[in-house]
């Protein structure tokens, strides 16, 4: 009776808001896997690991990402409370162990036992993305941008709301941190197991879309707030003062962060007012216009069926913008391209993003957690905004949204050649424009994989594309950074080894540097290869418009 009554108001306007509302909740939270910074160093002293094993521990949590595959394919047969489920259980197992062992409740365990768990924390949000991706976009279909960089946004935020809170009450202490990694992910999950349901999309145009634009711009605003408030928390240090100042902090990010729950409730609202008024009101002239409004119905379907059977006949390929299987999907030339131009940003990205501790050390810092939030901050600026604006500019001007990924290539290059030379505050730039650009390739690649190959296979769709995080890990972190960085370090007593200078990295960051001038390419190839397809959305959008102002 409860689980009939939940789907039920998944079906209504506010319940599809608050569905959202709690996947944002959820994205606030499964940024975990971007924070290995904040306690690298403890394991690396704890463990005696040289900089290639530490980077090894790294991959192994993004390796994780590679069994999302596994998330891809649930996605699609089991209900989305249950993805939550097992993505907050694998975290609890995950950070709890390794909590257990940099705390010292237990000894440290074998290398390869940490790379385990490692793996089991890092798989452990790609449930949960994928659980909140799917089910919201499947929930806003002509909102796919403004809904991915919402999302996509608050994962940005979520390195930097554990970093200030956890510096706020726990002073930096690595155990106390992973012991957040670990218990208020799950703590949320459950929430959003209640209220995140897949429900009927919104019908196109009409006052409904005003209003669904409105409530985005709302939540978007919100976000601003919290990110800005997160900024200045960090620059002024007023966040990790301590005492009674530090509990003010984190009581006012927490209801900033709930706020967005103000959304639906106005929604709610709204809906019991007009229910009221439609109950009390005469009805007559209802049927006339349904029958007036049936005949229009009636040949939208026909001209839609028209156009899909006049596109592909039996047998033959989709073109892009169509619904793809994933054997035709994997099959297709475009496909490669946007995952290969994807490797050369989040790749290269993540290497940055693992060894911003050892990056720190390097070049003189005793403290990076500036730098952690700095990455955390500007990720979210750059997803917010990329997926609104790249919105906005092809409902305006049909521009592919993958030459915003161009962009944020060539601007990604600088930020590498600024921290190569070493320039007095080059790793506070860098920081900034790593995240904002990692930002800009997460939240518009998601609605692109969308766009071109269709929804039907997007949970797996996007899991694929996905495994670029290990891969880019694995290639950029594991091999790439470690083996440049232990042939210019020194042995320590003990084990292990340290490396002080602008050297230890130079050559790391050239090589990134000219990946995404490769990156640049592609994205430019694939933005002329698409264009068609945005014209055609483009036009889509045009239409809906054109149906707003007429009713």
């Amino acid at each position: 009776m409860a689980a009939a009554a939940l789907d039920a108001m998944a079906g209504t306007r506010w319940g599809r808001w608050l569905g959202l509302v709690t996947a944002v909740w959820v994205q606030c939270i499964s940024g975990n896997n971007y924070t290995f910074s904040n306690y690298s160093h403890a394991l690396k002293t704890l463990m005696g690991l040289t900089q290639l094993q530490l980077n090894g521990l790294s991959v192994a949590k993004d390796v994780g990402k590679a069994f999302g595959l596994l998330a891809g394919l649930a996605s699609d047969r089991v209900p989305t409370w249950l993805l939550l489920a097992i993505g907050s259980l694998e975290g609890l197992l995950g950070y709890g162990t390794q909590w257990a062992v940099v705390s010292g409740a237990v000894r440290p365990l074998p290398y390869w036992q940490m790379c385990v768990f490692l793996c089991l924390g890092g798989n452990s949000t790609t449930w949960m993305n994928t659980a909140v991706l799917v089910t919201c976009i499947r929930n806003f279909r002509r909102s796919r941008g403004p809904v991915s960089g919402l999302l996509k946004g608050y994962v940005g935020l979520s390195t930097a709301i554990f970093t200030d809170v956890c510096s706020a009450l726990f002073a930096d202490d690595p155990a106390s941190f992973l012991v957040m990694l670990a218990v208020v992910p799950a703590a949320v999950c459950a929430l959003a197991m209640v209220f995140l349901r897949e429900g009927p999309a919104a019908a196109a145009g009409g006052a409904d879309e005003e209003e669904d634009g409105r409530c985005f711009a709302a939540i978007n605003s919100l976000a601003v707030a919290i990110a800005l408030y997160l900024l200045a928390a960090d620059l002024t240090g007023i966040g990790g003062g301590g005492g009674a100042v530090s509990a003010v902090f984190v009581a006012v990010l927490l209801v900033l962060l709930a706020s967005p729950g103000a959304v639906p409730a106005l929604l709610a609202w709204k809906s019991w007012v007009k229910a009221r008024k439609d109950a009390n009101a005469d009805l007559e002239g209802a049927d006339s216009l349904a029958a007036a409004a049936a005949p229009l119905l009636v040949s939208a379907k026909a001209a839609a069926a028209g156009r899909d059977e006049e596109a592909r006949g039996p047998g033959e390929r989709p073109r892009l913008g169509e619904e793809h299987t994933i054997a035709q999907a994997l099959t297709s030339l475009d496909f490669w391209v946007m995952f290969a131009s994807f490797l050369m940003g989040v790749g290269t990205g993540l290497a940055v993003m693992n060894n911003l501790g050892q990056m720190g050390v390097a070049m003189g810092y005793a403290d990076v957690s500036l730098f952690v939030s700095m990455t955390s901050i500007w990720g979210f600026f750059g997803r917010i905004a990329s997926g609104t604006i790249s919105e906005h500019f092809i409902k305006t001007r049909a521009i592919p949204r993958p030459l915003w990924n161009a962009a944020s290539q060539v601007v990604m290059a600088a930020g590498y050649i600024v921290m190569a030379l070493a320039v007095p505050g080059s790793l506070f730039i860098g920081s900034v424009v790593v995240g904002a650009c990692y930002g800009v390739r997460l939240a518009v690649t998601v609605p692109t994989a969308s766009e071109l190959f269709g929804l039907k296979y997007y949970g797996l769709i996007y899991n694929i594309l996905i495994l670029n995080l290990p891969l880019g890990s694995f290639l950029f972190s594991g091999l790439l950074a470690g083996l440049l960085y232990d042939a210019e370090a020194t042995p320590v007593p003990g084990g292990g080894n340290t490396c002080v200078g602008a050297h230890c990295y130079r050559l790391v960051f050239l090589v990134m540097a000219l990946a995404c001038a490769v990156g640049f390419v592609l994205d430019v190839v694939l933005s002329v290869r698409t264009k068609r397809v945005y014209a055609r959305i483009h036009e889509s959008k045009r239409a809906a418009a054109a149906q707003r102002v007429v009713s």
